[in-house]
């Protein structure tokens, strides 16, 4: 059974997680680093700039930055 646990580095530089966590021999560990702190603004306009940016013109109009 697959947890996701959120936690934060200590001013050591080590994981925090909360609570105890157990772990076997084997189990794979995926770690996400994030910025320490999440811009509210960024993540409430993503929907907005989503629907401007994700449109058949505006793909046009970068195209040429595009790869081959």
């Amino acid at each position: 059974m697959e947890q996701l646990l959120r936690g934060y580095v200590d001013e050591h530089g080590n994981i925090q997680l909360p609570g105890e966590v157990h772990l076997t021999p084997g189990q794979q560990v995926l770690v996400a680093i994030s910025p320490a702190t999440l811009s509210e603004t960024a993540l409430l306009s993503e929907a907005a700039l989503a629907r401007d940016w994700n449109r058949p013109e505006e793909d046009e109009a970068w195209s040429h930055l595009q790869g081959e």
